[in-house]
């Protein structure tokens, strides 16, 4: 599908680096619906951004199910870290590869995203403020970080953080504005982190 013109200057990114503990194995290759739900995140990307990068430590384990126009962006260890180090280094390393103004960052395991909402919520963009570093729902809990759209100039404040042991979306975030965008139905953001959350989802169409 051809990105519409009113979409151009915004790329994405689909963070699929997780270790997938709770799940018990790999949530990006887990198919509730018929498809993997890396590939079905992807689709959805494709529709509302372009380029459209898939930031991981392992492509070769996704480039069977993604399409040849994906672009792979490989999550590499930070210096002296064994450890995982979180979604959040993951989309800075992202970042570095973006050339657009703004950028719509996915988790690679939201079964219930709906394309629509996305493409509207593009039509925001125009209108958040320029001091906002980033365009996201928000909850009981805090921001939503890996549903929403993010300016590119975000980067250097990102890696500050970074390099001085930030891990936490939510600690970063509470640093910079932010602007909010409505939800009308949160179902959209539910992750599918468990076996549990995986048999609510299978079936559903």
């Amino acid at each position: 599908m051809q990105v519409e013109k009113s979409d151009q200057g915004l790329s994405a990114i689909v963070l699929a680096g997780g270790q997938s503990s709770r799940m018990g194995r790999d949530k990006a290759l887990i198919a509730p619906q018929g498809v993997p739900l890396l590939k079905q995140v992807y689709e959805i990307a494709v529709k509302c951004a372009s380029p459209v990068y898939v930031v991981t430590p392992w492509p070769e384990r996704y480039q069977d199910i993604l399409p040849n126009s994906c672009r792979f962006i490989r999550e590499v260890p930070l210096a002296d870290e064994t450890e995982p180090h979180g979604p959040l280094v993951g989309l800075a390393q992202g970042l570095t590869q973006v050339e657009t103004q703004w950028v719509l960052v996915l988790a690679c395991d939201l079964p219930r995203l709906q394309v629509e909402v996305l493409q509207s919520w593009i039509g925001l963009l125009d209108d958040v403020k320029d001091d906002a570093i980033a365009l996201l729902p928000r909850d009981a809990k805090g921001w939503q970080p890996l549903c929403g759209f993010y300016r590119h100039s975000c980067l250097p404040a990102l890696t500050g953080f970074i390099n001085q042991g930030g891990r936490s979306f939510q600690r970063w975030l509470s640093q910079y504005p932010v602007q909010e965008v409505p939800v009308s139905d949160r179902q959209m953001l539910f992750n599918c982190n468990t076996p549990t959350d995986l048999e609510q989802v299978k079936g559903e169409t």
